[in-house]
């Protein structure tokens, strides 16, 4: 009896197919990326009180440029000096971990203007003073904090918040910017560069100069 051979592409094919089929239903992920243990569980009160003060906080400081270097080196190349100087996601804007000082004056909203800061006087420059804390720029400024570490948009979100909540609590808790307005003072912290006519600074640290 003869017996019928299948061609050896049928084979071949199958096996491609099934290959296909295992590539698809594996899912991909970063090395730093979540767990879904993790993920269900993210709770951002807790990410910010393990994140801001021993993490975050040191980050900027090492990272700061003083806002005149900074601000010479975007006049010259903006993108040169975001790869510099800075960090980002993606091609979002660039955001920065800077240092300064200059003169508080007058507080509007959440925001205390300073003068003096040896930025052109076109420019603008105010601390971010609360109540309200707004942006991202603590979490975006700090360089080892990624979109792929978080389930969602939403968590990192949040854990943006939860950053700005710790640093209301440390910071501002005790601050009273009338009692500052017309004294120079130095700062630290971080701001997401839009424009240079508008500077809004996140702070970490706020003092007296000495």
């Amino acid at each position: 009896m003869t017996r019928l051979r299948r061609p050896r592409w049928i084979g071949l094919a199958a096996v491609a197919v099934l290959v296909a089929a295992i590539l698809l239903s594996t899912e991909y992920r970063p090395a730093d990326a979540p767990s879904a243990a993790q993920a269900q569980a993210f709770d951002p009160a807790r990410y910010g009180s393990e994140t801001y003060q021993s993490k975050v906080v040191p980050a900027i400081r090492q990272n700061a440029t003083p806002l005149p270097e900074l601000f010479a080196a975007l006049s010259a190349d903006k993108e040169a000096a975001g790869r510099r100087y800075g960090h980002r996601e993606g091609t979002g804007p660039w955001s920065f971990a800077v240092t300064g000082e200059g003169v508080a004056g007058r507080t509007t909203g959440n925001l205390m203007l300073v003068t003096g800061t040896g930025l052109p006087t076109a420019t603008r420059v105010s601390l971010q003073v609360g109540p309200a804390i707004n942006g991202t720029a603590l979490r975006d400024a700090a360089g080892f904090i990624t979109f792929g570490q978080f389930l969602n948009q939403v968590q990192y979100a949040d854990a943006a918040t939860a950053l700005n909540n710790q640093m209301r609590g440390s910071v501002l808790a005790d601050l009273k910017p009338a009692d500052l307005a017309g004294q120079k003072i130095t700062f630290t912290g971080a701001f997401r560069f839009v424009t240079p006519s508008v500077v809004t600074i996140t702070p970490i640290e706020i003092g007296r100069a000495q």
